[in-house]
């Protein structure tokens, strides 16, 4: 890695991977703070963790599909989830000048390949339902968890510093993942999954 590349590369060593150090329900910041594990900050980067995970079940299926083009992209986003949980488990006073974050060039990305998808879909005349395929209902998955972990971002932002790149990216990463699981429904020729308010048994 160049001298001039962005982040800090890992220095860590992963050995035994039970401490006991959180047994009484605490846990470290990257500042070395301990913490209840109950706190908001945690609550926040554990839902990014939460929603990484299932964009690794999203990658899974794009990697089955290789015609939907978009699994180095969700690899890309769970590198970036993992940079912006470094962030959010640090606390500003500790945050080092190379450390591993989000910033407005992921965001403009985001945007740039919403806005790419986005010309050649159909415009929507109802809201889409998950489904037509797995791969669609994953992302969507990752769409709502998305949505809590911004949700989650803003009230920590409310009481504690938190850098604006943050909350940015998980408002458009939001979007992404709802432009890609329909684009990825269009790229496999699946009929989107519209809702009908009369399919409810009221309306049989």
């Amino acid at each position: 890695m160049p001298d001039n590349a962005p982040f800090n590369e890992p220095d860590l060593t992963l050995g035994r991977i039970y401490t006991r150090g959180g047994d009484k329900g605490q846990t470290s910041l990257v500042g070395g703070q301990r913490v209840g594990k109950d706190n908001l900050r945690l609550e926040v980067y554990g839902t990014v963790d939460e929603l990484l995970s299932i964009v690794g079940l999203a990658r899974v299926s794009a990697v089955q599909h290789p015609e939907s083009a978009l699994s180095s992209t969700l690899l890309r986003v769970q590198h970036e989830l993992f940079n912006l949980g470094s962030i959010l488990a640090t606390l500003p006073q500790d945050v080092r000048p190379k450390q591993p974050r989000v910033t407005k060039a992921d965001i403009d990305c985001l945007e740039k390949e919403i806005d790419e998808c986005n010309l050649v879909l159909p415009p929507l005349k109802s809201f889409v339902l998950p489904g037509g395929c797995r791969m669609n209902a994953e992302l969507h998955m990752a769409r709502t968890v998305c949505r809590r972990a911004e949700r989650l971002a803003v009230a920590l932002a409310a009481t504690e510093e938190v850098p604006p790149e943050a909350i940015q990216y998980l408002n458009r990463l939001s979007d992404a993942l709802f432009v890609w699981s329909r684009w990825v429904n269009y790229k496999l020729g699946l009929p989107e999954v519209l809702w009908q308010p009369n399919q409810a048994a009221s309306g049989q």
